[in-house]
C-alpha cells in the first residue's frame, strides 16, 4: 500500500503487523543506552552487602509474573554471590510480591525466575493469611501497616525488582515489593482507598504516573516503608521491549527516587501534543496478560488522546479480566454510583474501574482482544478487527499516533 509503513506491534506472546500511513507520529521512549553485565552486577551488589553476611535467615523479594526483571539472569548472580559471602540455600527464602493478585502457576513461575525457583525455597505470598502478619503501626492517614512476619525476623532482605511508572502509585518497584507487594489484604486496600478524592467525588489528581511529592498514596507508601525493615534494593531499569539492562543498587527512599528519575528521562514523552486518534498495544505478555494489566497501558496511552479522539489498544487478556471484583462496579448505574460504593467499602481493583470510566467518558476506547465481547459491552469499550483498527488510521492519518508498548511511555 503506498505512504504506508508496516509496524509490528505486540500482542500476547506474538506480534501483529500494522499498516501504518506515513503521516502517522511513532511515539517511542528514548532507549536507555545501558548494558547489563554480570560483573558490574556484583561489583555493585558486593559493595551494598553487610560484611561479613549476618549469620540468620536472609529474604529475597520478588515481583510476580506481571511484573518481570530478567530474574533467570540476575537471581543467579544474586546468590552466587551470597554463597560465596556464606550464605547458601539453607538460609535464604524467597517471597513472590503478589499483593493482591492471583497466585502464578509452577511453570510460570519456572518461567518467570529460572532455575533457581527449583533450587531454593520460595513462600507465594498469600494476602488473606491472617496468621502471616505482624502490624507494624498506623501511618499519618491511617493505613495499617502489615507486612510477613517474616520481613521483620529476617536478619538480612533484599528486593529485586522493576522500576516502572504506575498510573496512581507514581513508580512501581521499589518499597512497593514490600507493601503492597507483602501486605494484607485490608491494608493494601487502606493504602490504595487513598486514590479517592472525597471532597471533590473524584480520583485525587495528584495520583497519576511519575509523580511522588504530593501524591497522598504514594506518600502513605513511604511512611510505610519507613515502619518496615530497610532492605537492600536492587532496582531494576528496562529498555522499551521490557528486557533489563542496568541495576541501580541501594538502601531507602533516595536510591528508590534516583531509579525512579531514570526511568522517567527515558519514558516520558517530550512535548505535550494529542492526537484524535492513537492505536498502541499494551507491549505484549505479560503486559496483556489480563485487563487489568493492560488497563496500565489504556491509562498510558489515553493521555495522548484528545478529548473526544479514540484510543485502539491492543490486550490479549489470555487470562481474561484478571479481577473477580473489577467488573460488578460497572453494574452499579454509573460512575456516581460506583464512587459512593467505593468510598462505603473499597475493595479490590475500584479504583481501576472508576479510572476506566473517567476515560471512557473523556474518548472512545476500542480494544483488538480475546476478551469476550460482552465485557467489552459491560465496561463501555468495543472490540476492534485489525482492519477496521487500519481504517480509523487512514482516516485520521494526519492526527494520528502510534505507541509500540503504551505499558512504558507516558505523557
Amino acid at each position: 500500500m503506498s505512504g504506508t509503513r508496516t509496524v509490528r506491534l505486540r500482542y500476547g506472546r506474538s506480534t501483529i503487523e500494522l499498516a501504518v500511513p506515513a503521516a502517522a507520529e511513532l511515539l517511542e521512549p528514548r532507549e536507555p543506552a545501558l548494558r547489563l553485565d554480570r560483573d558490574s552486577f556484583r561489583a555493585g551488589l558486593a559493595a551494598e552487602l553487610p560484611e561479613p553476611l549476618p549469620s540468620g535467615p536472609i529474604v529475597i523479594v520478588v515481583a510476580d509474573k506481571t511484573r518481570l526483571c530478567g530474574y533467570p539472569t540476575v537471581l543467579p548472580w544474586l546468590v552466587e554471590l551470597l554463597a560465596e559471602r556464606g550464605a547458601g540455600p539453607e538460609r535464604i527464602t524467597f517471597f513472590i510480591a503478589y499483593g493482591v493478585h492471583a497466585r502464578q502457576s509452577e511453570a510460570e513461575s519456572l518461567a518467570a525466575y529460572g532455575p533457581v525457583y527449583t533450587r531454593y525455597r520460595f513462600v507465594h505470598h498469600d494476602c488473606d493469611d491472617a496468621a502471616a502478619f505482624v502490624d507494624l503501626g498506623r501511618t499519618g492517614r491511617g493505613t495499617p501497616a502489615r507486612v510477613r512476619r517474616e520481613l521483620v525476623e529476617a536478619d538480612l532482605v533484599l528486593t529485586v525488582g522493576a522500576i516502572s511508572h504506575h498510573y496512581f502509585a507514581g513508580f512501581g518497584g521499589g518499597r512497593k515489593l514490600l507493601f503492597p507487594g507483602l501486605g494484607e489484604r485490608r491494608a493494601i486496600l487502606a493504602n490504595h482507598r487513598l486514590f479517592l478524592d472525597p471532597a471533590t467525588r473524584t480520583l485525587h489528581p495528584h495520583c497519576c504516573a511519575g509523580r511522588l511529592a504530593g501524591n497522598p498514596l504514594a506518600e502513605d507508601l513511604d511512611e510505610i516503608a519507613r515502619l518496615l525493615p530497610r532492605p537492600l534494593s536492587v532496582h531494576g531499569l528496562l529498555d522499551s521491549s521490557g528486557a533489563l539492562v542496568a541495576c541501580r543498587i541501594g538502601r531507602g527512599p533516595e536510591a528508590f527516587t534516583r531509579a525512579c528519575r531514570e526511568h522517567e528521562c527515558c519514558f516520558r514523552a517530550p512535548g505535550d501534543r494529542r492526537y484524535r486518534l492513537v492505536v498502541a498495544s499494551a507491549g505484549g505478555y505479560p503486559k496483556d496478560i489480563n485487563l487489568i494489566q493492560a488497563h496500565k497501558a489504556i491509562d498510558n496511552a489515553a493521555g495522548f488522546v484528545r478529548d473526544g479522539g479514540t484510543l485502539v489498544l491492543l490486550a490479549e487478556c489470555a487470562d481474561g479480566v484478571g479481577s473477580a471484583g473489577f467488573l460488578p462496579f460497572f453494574d452499579l448505574g454509573g460512575r456516581e454510583q460506583a464512587f459512593d460504593q467505593l468510598v462505603r467499602d473499597y475493595s479490590g481493583n475500584g479504583g481501576t474501574a472508576l479510572a476506566l470510566m473517567a476515560k471512557s467518558s473523556r474518548i472512545r476506547i476500542r480494544l483488538l482482544t480475546g476478551l469476550d465481547p460482552e465485557v467489552c459491552r459491560r465496561i463501555g469499550v468495543r472490540p476492534i478487527t485489525i482492519a477496521a483498527a487500519e481504517q480509523l488510521l487512514r482516516a485520521e492519518a494526519e492526527s494520528s499516533a502510534v505507541i509500540a508498548n503504551a505499558s512504558l511511555l507516558v505523557r
